[in-house]
């Protein structure tokens, strides 16, 4: 069977264009998950690795698409050989039911993880560098009053993660966040 995988970080973002690439392929289900993909608990990946049979393919749009470091990518690559199912990647060009698709899959995905490192050191350099100038640099810090109130309308179980977010501007993001912190 052909499986694809389609992801966005953020609720706001749409699957489409990964759901028509996919179809177009030829897939058969699709999983898709709205959620950050740095998550390691990601529902409907891990449902996607408990059907998988020997012979399956699974299908992505981009690599980045179910991982976002390498460590995970070589796990996933790692298992998917371990039950002969083969990988593909749309964009990225790759299909690991080769050698030469194998190789290029574990280079891409460490080409994928300089990059994004390469971005987090920049960024980190900039804030210091901005810092050092008595400036705070970064994301200005949410209001106090605006996320003891996401908390609080949380913890009620009254209202949706959609409506909190609505009634208090802080996003979905943020609010797991917080509430992370409280733990």
């Amino acid at each position: 069977m052909i499986f694809g995988y389609a992801r966005v970080s953020i609720e706001e973002q749409n699957l489409d264009m990964q759901i028509d690439a996919l179809t177009r392929f030829g897939v058969e289900k699709i999983y898709k998950e709205k959620m950050i993909g740095t998550r390691k608990d990601r529902p409907q990946l891990e449902e996607l690795l408990k059907v998988l049979r020997s012979g399956d393919k699974i299908v992505v749009y981009k690599l980045d698409r179910i991982s976002r470091s390498t460590k995970h990518l070589i796990e996933l690559s790692e298992l998917f050989n371990d039950l002969e199912v083969n990988f593909i990647s749309i964009t990225d060009s790759i299909d690991t039911s080769t050698a030469m698709g194998k190789f290029f899959f574990r280079t891409m995905a460490s080409i994928a993880e300089l990059e994004r490192d390469i971005i987090s050191e920049r960024t980190k350099s900039g804030l210091q560098a901005t810092r050092s100038r008595g400036k705070n640099g970064g994301r200005p810090a949410k209001k106090e009053d605006k996320v003891e109130m996401a908390v609080k309308l949380y913890k009620g179980k009254d209202y949706t993660i959609k409506q909190i977010t609505a009634a208090t501007g802080i996003s979905k993001t943020s609010l797991y966040r917080y509430l992370d912190k409280e733990h």
